[in-house]
């Protein structure tokens, strides 16, 4: 599986001079922004997050695959494939997600919203964390009983930000319904400023879980993560970021890697 993420990674760069597109400004990692790839436009993603648990439990890699395009001016679509690597454990694929986002209204607002539905087929294995929903830790049961055990999920998402200058503002609300468990309806949110300088942007996230309809009296897990990207073409994007554990059900650092290029 790592030859494989390796062996995409290395066709999009070599592939990079063919891009001709209009990049857009998403440095985040988990919070969504205003902006969706123009129609016809397609923007391909290679992606990881490294996790370093507190509670002694083995360190992790998800990398993971985006394919995003711009079905109409206001309405982008994206297909996920995801996989996870435990130290001292094992690898897997732990599925696919697809997912959509509408502008409803034309034009520039105070606040310009964006509508979210995704539909997620992953195994308990799952480790990339595009969203922070709910409560409690992961399950530390090995990664080869994990992956046996699916869950079919459908998570919405009210998106709203702002951009003005160089400066962006934007915030999310996510729902997330397990479909193949009695779990309620859990809830998360995420929240992200950045500021570009010329090919550079700066900035930081805070996300994390804000419980859920059948609750378990159990933490939730919050995290702030500095970020930074760069753009060294205008169809390409490379970002990084470090997030920092806030609760004790958290891992100590989600560090966030990740390579965009637009066709």
């Amino acid at each position: 599986m790592a030859r494989q993420f390796k062996a995409a990674a290395l066709s999009m760069v070599l592939l990079g001079a063919a891009g001709v597109a209009h990049a857009q400004e998403r440095p985040y990692f988990v919070t969504y922004s205003e902006h969706l790839e123009d129609k016809g436009e397609l923007e391909v993603s290679v992606l990881s997050t490294l996790g370093d648990p507190k509670d002694g439990t083995p360190r992790y890699v998800a990398p993971w695959v985006e394919i995003e395009y711009g079905i109409m001016s206001r309405w982008t679509a994206e297909l996920y494939f995801e996989s996870v690597n435990v130290h001292d454990d094992s690898s897997a694929y732990t599925g696919w997600r697809i997912e959509n986002r509408v502008r409803p209204f034309p034009g520039d607002h105070f606040l310009n919203p964006v509508l979210y539905i995704e539909y997620e087929s992953i195994s308990e294995a799952s480790r990339i964390q595009k969203e922070i929903v709910g409560e409690g830790r992961f399950p530390d049961d090995p990664v080869r009983l994990l992956k046996h055990e699916h869950a079919h999920e459908l998570e919405g998402r009210v998106i709203l930000s702002k951009e003005f200058t160089d400066w962006e503002v934007a915030g999310n609300f996510i729902a997330e319904k397990n479909l193949s468990e009695e779990e309620g309806v859990e809830f998360g949110y995420t929240a992200a400023a950045r500021k570009k300088f010329r090919q550079f942007m700066a900035g930081v996230e805070v996300y994390g879980g804000l419980g859920a309809t059948i609750a378990a009296d159990e933490q939730t897990r919050h995290y702030i993560a500095p970020l930074i990207a760069w753009r060294p073409a205008k169809n390409m994007m490379i970002k990084g970021e470090v997030g920092f554990g806030l609760t004790n059900v958290s891992d100590r650092t989600l560090v966030r890697v990740g390579y965009s290029i637009e066709f």
